[in-house]
């Protein structure tokens, strides 16, 4: 069974010439035929090159990994019960699914970050899909009362950015990111700002703590889509000597002349733009977090990608020390919109291994007694399912579950349909719903029961969008969670939930579906 995909793919605009006789580990025709143009991987390169790295068309897209994991979360199901309850009276009135608890906490000091649901939307940078759709990705988040973060690169890729003596004073652009979330903000969740090597040399997070007052910033070691930096696509010459004066790697070279001659003459139409890879270091890690305190961070994160296990074994050793506030780790596979095609599909660890190494890792210093921070996994969630088998396969050390391309994708929704309503131009599959924003959006009736109709008649259709996609997801986890009789978050364990394979079984520690309440059940049948 071959679990890659390689030779054709939607997100590359490559198909086969002969797609049922296909050799499956090349990705080749079995037979390549003198005479075609070029319709798979191998022949787009021929003759676009480096610019069938990257999903198309770049900038406007997210993307996920096609690439078929043995283990993945399908691979366990849920444990329901017929007896009792935990977190309620155990009382057919009152041990209703409502009632469930999804509301939590995160913090290593007294003053903690209130969650109205155990909920993350990981770090969204500077690409045009972030930018063009922040709106309802932040407002969002402030909706649903979670975190948010800012991504990497989004003050030096600001045209409109001051930066003096190579520290960034001023940026429309990251101050209208975070008033983006503020605008809704109810008392829960916040907004944080990530920096990579780049942001960290411009002063980033300093320019957001003191000039904007932001609380909570994240130190970034990398993401589960790729294992370099982040990079962009560039249409000017002037943008891309812009982006090479502030530090950035910019390919091909703009200061070049006969670049620039070429670039001008239609040889190519856009230079890449790429950030430095970091280097962890134990020391620097503690000097930066320090810095970032005495800076006045209240919150500090740190976010890590899906690295070999020595990577992980770091990220949680120096979280545990520094006794940080949040740490998330996402897997590979998860979607972005910038990230090698290829790269994203054949490198790094998988959601379900990682988080099974995560759990032990963790375990292994709870039982030392070390202070363990409030854990985040990232890297593919979407649905209800998805969130309760995440926070079970980490419990109880894993609280959050990151979701960064689903609520996007409901923001991108959520803006077209906002549009297609102002233009009087909504498709018959949407006019069954109604033809203004409170009929066709499900969660209007809540948000106009919480902040009134004059506040919610100001509110972006993107926002309303991502907040009504979250309510569906969080009444389902409600539905899974009271059918496991667990009514509150903090109650939900690893026993909660099966694993379907013996192969599932071995690499996490769950366990098999046809060993579960093996003891209990000689106790019931003598």
């Amino acid at each position: 069974m071959s679990f890659s995909k390689p030779g054709r793919s939607l997100a590359t605009k490559t198909r086969l010439r002969t797609p049922n006789d296909f050799s499956p580990f090349s990705g080749m025709c079995s037979v390549c035929l003198e005479g075609c143009t070029g319709l798979c991987e191998i022949g787009l390169s021929s003759i676009r090159g480096r610019e069938v790295l990257y999903p198309q068309p770049f900038g406007k897209i997210t993307a996920a990994a096609e690439k078929d994991y043995p283990i993945d979360f399908s691979h366990f199901n849920i444990m329901g019960t017929a007896v009792g309850a935990v977190g309620i009276e155990a009382d057919p009135d009152k041990a209703i699914f409502p009632a469930v608890k999804l509301e939590t906490e995160i913090g290593a000091g007294d003053n903690k970050i209130k969650l109205k649901m155990p909920i993350v939307f990981p770090a969204q940078g500077s690409t045009n899909v972030a930018k063009e759709n922040w709106e309802g990705y932040a407002g969002g988040a402030a909706l649903c009362g979670v975190i948010v973060t800012v991504g990497e690169n989004v003050c030096a890729m600001d045209p409109n950015a001051e930066i003096v003596n190579g520290k960034v004073k001023h940026s429309p652009d990251m101050e209208a990111r975070v008033n983006a979330f503020r605008k809704y903000y109810n008392g829960y969740g916040t907004i944080a700002v990530q920096a990579n090597v780049e942001d960290t040399n411009l002063g980033v997070l300093e320019y957001a703590i003191e000039k904007l007052g932001v609380e909570a910033v994240e130190i970034k070691w990398g993401q589960g889509a790729k294992d370099i930096g982040g990079e962009v696509k560039l249409s000017s010459l002037e943008r891309a000597l812009q982006l090479k004066e502030r530090g950035y790697i910019v390919l091909p070279d703009p200061t070049d002349p006969e670049v620039q001659k070429a670039f001008k003459n239609g040889a190519f139409t856009e230079f890449e733009r790429h950030s430095r890879l970091g280097m962890v270091d134990e020391e620097s890690f503690h000097a930066r977090v320090n810095q970032l305190r005495e800076a006045g961070a209240k919150y500090i994160f740190l976010k890590t990608g899906a690295y070999r296990p020595a990577d992980l074994a770091r990220a949680v050793k120096y979280a545990s020390d520094a006794r940080i506030d949040l740490l998330t780790v996402d897997g590979a596979g998860g979607g972005t919109g910038m990230s090698p095609w290829r790269m994203m599909n054949e490198w790094g660890i998988p959601t379900v291994y990682i988080e099974a190494l995560l759990y032990n890792y963790l375990k292994r210093l709870a039982d030392k007694g070390a202070y363990i921070p409030a854990v985040a996994i990232a890297g593919g969630f979407t649905l209800e399912d998805h969130i309760f088998k995440g926070l079970a396969l980490g419990a109880p050390y894993v609280r959050l579950v990151g979701m960064g391309r689903s609520p996007m994708t409901a923001a991108m929704v959520g803006k077209t349909i906002g549009r297609m309503i102002q233009e009087g131009k909504l498709p018959d599959d949407l006019k069954k719903y109604g033809q203004s924003v409170d009929q066709i959006f499900y969660g209007a009736i809540k948000l106009k029961e919480q902040y009134g109709e004059e506040a919610f008649n100001k509110m972006s259709p993107a926002a309303i969008a991502v907040y009504t996609y979250m309510d569906r997801v969080m009444g389902g986890l409600q539905q899974l969670m009271a059918g496991a009789r667990k009514f509150d978050v903090k109650y939900i364990t690893r026993d909660d939930i099966a694993a379907l394979t013996p192969e599932a079984a071995k690499i996490t520690g769950i366990k098999y579906i046809m060993d579960v309440d093996a003891e209990e059940v000689d106790k019931i049948l003598g």
